[in-house]
C-alpha cells in the first residue's frame, strides 16, 4: 500500500509539473471595459470570461468590468441571458467597449426526441436533458454513472459496487411489468437497443430521458419503461482539434464486516460456547486475503476532429484497464468510434456515418459471472460470504503448501478456488449505422437510416484436478473439468422518415413526421463441457482430451445449443402545432407488429397527445418582470412492452426423457409450452402534468411533474386446466399495475460575483405503486412471492405481492420478544404470541417495504478563478432493509461457522434456529457524499494547447445512515428490493486523479 501511495503521489506531482512546463509564460495585462445594449443602456451581470480558463468576472451596476491576468493575445467570451454572445480578441487592448444585441433565438435549445429534434420551448412532454457540461465529474465505469442523481425519477443502483464487470440497475418511475422488460430503452444515435459497452464518457454529448408516455409513445412497444436517448459527439467544421483524457483510480473497502477475530473465536471456545476441536491453530483474516489492495485502474481516450462545412469528422480511440477490489476480478478493453458527415448536391444531401467497436477481456473468477447458465457462476461473490462465516482459526494452507479445507456446512476455501480455476470472457461488440437525408424543399425532407449491431463473446471455464470439488473421492475422481460457451447476437434496423415544417403568417407553425421501422434480431448459443482430464496442461483448450467421453464412471459430458429470433415492424407519425409561440399541441401514433405475440394480436396501436401553454408569453405577464418563463404541460400516452421471451404464443418442441429400445436409448420430444393465440401487448396508459419555470433573470429554473400510470394486461404464467391444455402453465395477460409520483428539478445560480460562482442542482421524486388486479375469471393467482430465503431452514419467500398490495412488501412473522431461554416469540393473527412452531400461514403479515418512497440529490458547484469544486449529496428515504447477514451470521446457531460480533452482543439472548421476521428489518434511509471533485484549469498562453485541466475525484466518501449493515444502498428495482444478501461484493470508496488536454 505504501508503495502504491508513493506511486500515486509521484504521478500527481508529475502531472502538475508537466502541465506548468507546457505553459509559455508572457506578461499578462489588466483589461477594463463597459458592456451596453443597442440603446446604450448598461447591462448588469454580464459574464466576461477568458477562453480556455475559468478566469472571469461580471459587470457592475454601471456595466463596467475589470479583468486581471489576461494574456495579451487572449480571447474574451462575453455572454448575457437574452443577448447574443460575443467573442472579443484582446490584441493588447486594456480597455474594451462592447455592445450586445438581443438574441431572438434565445431558448431555442435543441432537445433530442424520438426520430428528430425540437426546440426546447416547443416541448410539451416530460423530457429531461443532461448535456456534457452537467455530467458527474471524475471517472465513470458505466456511461449511466454520468447522470446518476441528475434525472428525477430515474433510479440507478450498482448492486455490485465497483465490480468492473457489473452493470447498473436502472428503473424509471417504478416497476412497469411482472415478467417483461422493466428497464428503459437505450437509443444511441438513433440505434434502438444500443449497447452501452460502445460508449465512453468522453464521447457522449448528451442524454435525453423521455419520461412520460406522451414523449415515449413514438417508440411504441419498447417504451413502457421509458426511453433514454444518448447522443455522441460529432464532427464539426473548423480547425483540426485533438483531445486527450485520462485518469488513474484506486479503490478501498468502505466498510468491513464486524466479524469475530481468531482471538474472539477462541474466547468463545474458552467459555464453552464452541467446542475445543474447532480451534485449528491459525489466525486468519480471510476477508483481507480476498482484497486486491494494490488495485489501480486507468483510462485513456484520444480524439481528433475537424473538417469543413462540406465534410467533417470526429474519431476517437480508448483503452482502459479496470481492476476490482476483489482478487481475480478485472476488465481490460479497447476500441474506438468514428463519425463522418458529408454534404453534397449543393448541400441538399447529407450523409452521416457512425462506426464504433469495443474489445474486452474480463476475468470473472473473483466476482461471479452474469451468465447463470454455465459453471462460471459458481462462487464469485460467494467468496465474501465465506470471508464472514469461515472459521478464523482455520489456516488457509497445509504444511505441504496445499490448501486447507474446512468441511462444515456451506464452507470452502476461496483462495483454493481462485488458484485452481479459470473463468474468462472475451467479447467484441460492433455497431455501424448510416443516415442519408435529402432536403427536397425548404420545408420538406426525407431520410433513410440503417444500422447493424453485432455482439459476440466466448466464455471459458476450467476447474483443476487440484480443486476441492474435483478431489479424489468425488464423482470427478481427482480429474479436471472444462467448459466453453459461445454467444452471438446481431440486430439489423432500417428506418425511413419524412419531415415537414411550415410557418404561416408568422403565427402558425406545423411540423409533421411520418416513418417506417423494421428491426430483426437474433441470437445463437453453444455450450459444451467435458471432464476427466488427467493433466491440467491443456486447461479448456483441448476438450476432447477429457476421458469422460469414454469413461462412464465419470459425470457425463454435456452440450447444448439454441437459436432464436424476432421481428418488429412499425408505422409511426407525429404532428406538432404551435400558435404565436404561446400554445403548443402534439399528437403521436405508432402502429406496431411483433412476431412475439399471438396470431390474434400481432399488431397494436400506441397513441399519445400533449399540449403546452407558455403563460409567460401572454400580455398580462409583461409587467411580471421576475418571471422569465412559465409553461404548463399536460400529456397522455399509451406505450407497450414486447420485451418478453420469444415464441411464448406458440407450441414449441422440447426434449423429455429417454427410453430404451433394443439396448439403445432414444430421446423423447413433446410440447414445451401451451399455445396462446390471444397473447397480446402489455399496455401502459400514462397521464402527466408538468410545469416549467425560470425566474430572476433565469437564475432559478426548473420543472415539476406529477404523473399517474396504469399498466394493464400484465403477462405472467398462470395455472392451466389439463385437459384441454397439455402443459400445466400458460403465459397470458391478466394483471394491472398502477404507479404514481411527483418529480422536482431545480437549478439555481446562487452567487455570481467577480471570480466566484456558486450553482446548485436539486432533483427529487416520490413514488408509490399498487397491484390493482392479479386474477380474472379464467386465470387465478392468490398472490405472487419472490426471493426464496437461502438455507439452512425452510424460511420461505421474503416478498408477497397480492391484489391491492405494493411492490416490495416484505411478508413474514411479527417479532414479539424472546422466552426466558432465548426462544422466538411472534405475534399471532389474534394478537396473542406463540413460538415459531406454533405459527401458521394465517399469522403472517406485511412487515415492511423495500422500495424507497422518496429520493433526492443535491449538486453544488463552486468556481473561483481557475479552481472548481463540485460535490453531490444523494439519498433515499422511506424504505426497509432485510438484513440477511444478521439473520444468519448474527445467530449463535450458525456455529461452528464464524459469526458477527453482534451474535454475542446485540443478539446474545437469542438461542434458537434462524427465523425470518421483522426483527431483522431495519430502516434503510441514507445520505451519501457521492462525488467530490476538485479541479484546476491551468492558465495557458500557448499556440499548441487550447486548454488543460487536472482534477481529483473521490466517490462514495461518506454515508450517513442508521442502518447497521455495510451499505444501505442495495437493489431497489424490480420485485426483490431492499435485501442485504449473504453473498455480496464489497462496497468501496475511490480516489482518482485525472487530466484533460485540448490541442
Amino acid at each position: 500500500m505504501e508503495k502504491l501511495n508513493l506511486q500515486l503521489k509521484k504521478g500527481i506531482l508529475f502531472i502538475f509539473l508537466w502541465t506548468f512546463s507546457l505553459c509559455m509564460f508572457a506578461q499578462d495585462i489588466t483589461v477594463t471595459g463597459k458592456v451596453t445594449d443597442t440603446t446604450g443602456e448598461p447591462l448588469i451581470g454580464v459574464t466576461i470570461q477568458v477562453r480556455g480558463t475559468t478566469n472571469g468576472t461580471i459587470t457592475d451596476m454601471d456595466g463596467n468590468f475589470t479583468l486581471e491576468d489576461v494574456a495579451p493575445d487572449g480571447i474574451l467570451d462575453i455572454s448575457y441571458v437574452g443577448m447574443k454572445s460575443q467573442e472579443v480578441a484582446v490584441n493588447n487592448q486594456t480597455n474594451i467597449q462592447v455592445t450586445l444585441s438581443e438574441d431572438t433565438e434565445m431558448l431555442e435549445e435543441v432537445v433530442v426526441v424520438g426520430y428528430g429534434t425540437m426546440d426546447r420551448r416547443e416541448v410539451t412532454s416530460s423530457i429531461k436533458t443532461v448535456s456534457a457540461r452537467d455530467f458527474n465529474p471524475g471517472g465513470a465505469r458505466n456511461p449511466l454513472d454520468l447522470i446518476q442523481g441528475k434525472v428525477a425519477g430515474l433510479n440507478m443502483t450498482r448492486t455490485q459496487g465497483a465490480n468492473p464487470n457489473s452493470g447498473v440497475d436502472i428503473q424509471l418511475r417504478g416497476v412497469t411489468s411482472l415478467s417483461g422488460t422493466r428497464t428503459p430503452l437505450i437509443v444511441i444515435d438513433g440505434v434502438p437497443g444500443g449497447n452501452l459497452d460502445l460508449l465512453q464518457q468522453d464521447d457522449i454529448e448528451s442524454f435525453n430521458v423521455l419520461k412520460d408516455g406522451s414523449a415515449a409513445a413514438i417508440y411504441g412497444t419498447r417504451a413502457n419503461a421509458g426511453v433514454i436517448l444518448i447522443t455522441t459527439k460529432k464532427g464539426a467544421a473548423g480547425d483540426p482539434q485533438f483531445n486527450y483524457s485520462t485518469y488513474l483510480q484506486h479503490e478501498r473497502v468502505s466498510d468491513k464486516p464486524d466479524i469475530l477475530s481468531a482471538s474472539d473465536f477462541r474466547d468463545l471456545i474458552s467459555q464453552g460456547v464452541i467446542n475445543a476441536d474447532q480451534d485449528f491453530g491459525a489466525s486468519t483474516d480471510l476477508f483481507d486475503e480476498l482484497i486486491n489492495k494494490d488495485n489501480l485502474s486507468h483510462y485513456h481516450n484520444f480524439s481528433a476532429s475537424g473538417g469543413s462545412e462540406k465534410t467533417n469528422y470526429r474519431a476517437s480511440i480508448f483503452y482502459s484497464n479496470l481492476e476490482g477490489i476483489a482478487k481475480e476480478n478485472s476488465r481490460e478493453q479497447f476500441g474506438g468510434r468514428i463519425n463522418i458527415n458529408q454534404k453534397g448536391l449543393q448541400d441538399l444531401l447529407t450523409m452521416s456515418l457512425n462506426l464504433a467497436t469495443n474489445f474486452n477481456k474480463a476475468n470473472m473468477l473473483g466476482a461471479g459471472a452474469p451468465n447463470k447458465e454455465d459453471e462460471m457462476a459458481t462462487g464469485g461473490t460467494g467468496d465474501f460470504e465465506q470471508a464472514i462465516q469461515r472459521n478464523p482459526t482455520a489456516p488457509l494452507y497445509n504444511e505441504d503448501g496445499s490448501f486447507f479445507e474446512t468441511e462444515a456446512y456451506n464452507n470452502y476455501n476461496p483462495l483454493s478456488r481462485l488458484a485452481n480455476r479459470e473463468a474468462w470472457r472475451n467479447q467484441q461488440t460492433t455497431s455501424a449505422d448510416m443516415r442519408l437525408s435529402l432536403q427536397l424543399t425548404d420545408e420538406w425532407s426525407v431520410s433513410g437510416f440503417g444500422s447493424y449491431v453485432r455482439d459476440a463473446y466466448n466464455d471459458r471455464y476450467y476447474r483443476s484436478s487440484k480443486d476441492w470439488d474435483n478431489r479424489v473421492g468425488t464423482e470427478y475422481q481427482g480429474r479436471g473439468f472444462a467448459s466453453k460457451s459461445n454467444y452471438l447476437a446481431w440486430t439489423k434496423t432500417f428506418e425511413a422518415t419524412t419531415d415537414y415544417r411550415k410557418t404561416f403568417s408568422d403565427l402558425h407553425t406545423i411540423t409533421g413526421m411520418l416513418g417506417y421501422s423494421y428491426q430483426y434480431e437474433t441470437f445463437e448459443k453453444f455450450r459444451v463441457n467435458n471432464n476427466g482430464f488427467t493433466t491440467d496442461a491443456f486447461l479448456d483448450w483441448n476438450l476432447g482430451a477429457g476421458s469422460a467421453i469414454n469413461d462412464t464412471s465419470l459425470p457425463r459430458p454435456g452440450m447444448g445449443s439454441e437459436k432464436q429470433d424476432n421481428t418488429l415492424v412499425a408505422f409511426f407519425g407525429r404532428v406538432n402545432y404551435s400558435f404565436a409561440d404561446k400554445y403548443y399541441v402534439q399528437g403521436i401514433l405508432r402502429r406496431e407488429g411483433s412476431s412475439r405475440f399471438g396470431a390474434n394480436h400481432k399488431w397494436g396501436n400506441f397513441p399519445a397527445v400533449s399540449a403546452g401553454w407558455a403563460i409567460s408569453e401572454e400580455e398580462f405577464m409583461d409587467d411580471v418582470d421576475f418571471v422569465n418563463e412559465l409553461k404548463l404541460r399536460i400529456g397522455y400516452g399509451i406505450t407497450g412492452n414486447q420485451g418478453i421471451p420469444n415464441y411464448q404464443s406458440l407450441i414449441t418442441l422440447g426434449t423429455g426423457g429417454v427410453y430404451p429400445q433394443n439396448g439403445v436409448y432414444y430421446q423423447t420430444y413433446g410440447a414445451a409450452r401451451n399455445p396462446n393465440p390471444d397473447l397480446r401487448w402489455e399496455q401502459k396508459a400514462e397521464l402527466n402534468f408538468g410545469v416549467d419555470f425560470a425566474v430572476l433573470d433565469r437564475k432559478i429554473s426548473g420543472s415539476i411533474d406529477v404523473y399517474n400510470r396504469n399498466t394493464k394486461d400484465l403477462l405472467y404464467n398462470y395455472n392451466a386446466q389439463q385437459p384441454p391444455y397439455v402443459r400445466d402453465l400458460i403465459y397470458t395477460n391478466v394483471g394491472t399495475l398502477r404507479n404514481s409520483g411527483v418529480e422536482f428539478q431545480i437549478s439555481a445560480l446562487l452567487i455570481q460575483k467577480n471570480n466566484f460562482n456558486w450553482n446548485i442542482d436539486f432533483a427529487a421524486n416520490t413514488q408509490s405503486n399498487k397491484l390493482t388486479k392479479l386474477s380474472s375469471d379464467l386465470y387465478e393467482a392468490n398472490w405472487l412471492s419472490f426471493y426464496g430465503l437461502p438455507s439452512p431452514g425452510n424460511l420461505g419467500d421474503a416478498f408477497r405481492l397480492e391484489e391491492g398490495g405494493s411492490v416490495g412488501n416484505f411478508y413474514g412473522k411479527r417479532f414479539a420478544g424472546f422466552t426466558e431461554d432465548g426462544k422466538w416469540l411472534f405475534y399471532k393473527q389474534d394478537g396473542s404470541t406463540g413460538t415459531a412452531t406454533e405459527m401458521s400461514d394465517d399469522d403472517l403479515a406485511i412487515i415492511g417495504n423495500g422500495v424507497p418512497k422518496f429520493q433526492a440529490s443535491l449538486t453544488n458547484t463552486f468556481v473561483y478563478k481557475n479552481f472548481d469544486l463540485t460535490f453531490m449529496l444523494r439519498g433515499k428515504f422511506g424504505f426497509d432493509i432485510l438484513n440477511l447477514k444478521e439473520l444468519y451470521f448474527g445467530n449463535k446457531k450458525w456455529l461452528p461457522n464464524n459469526l458477527f460480533k453482534s451474535a454475542v452482543t446485540k443478539h446474545n439472548q437469542l438461542d434458537d434456529d434462524p427465523q425470518y421476521s421483522d426483527y431483522y428489518l431495519e430502516k434503510g434511509d441514507f445520505v451519501k457524499l457521492d462525488n467530490l471533485t476538485l479541479g484546476y484549469n491551468v492558465p495557458l498562453n500557448s499556440s499548441y494547447i487550447r486548454n488543460l485541466r487536472v482534477y481529483v475525484t473521490g466517490k462514495n466518501l461518506l454515508t450517513i445512515t442508521g442502518y447497521s449493515g455495510s451499505d444501505p444502498e442495495l437493489q431497489d428495482t424490480g420485485f426483490e428490493p431492499g435485501v442485504d444478501r449473504r453473498d455480496y461484493y464489497p462496497r468501496t470508496r475511490s480516489w482518482s486523479v485525472g487530466l484533460n488536454i485540448g490541442f
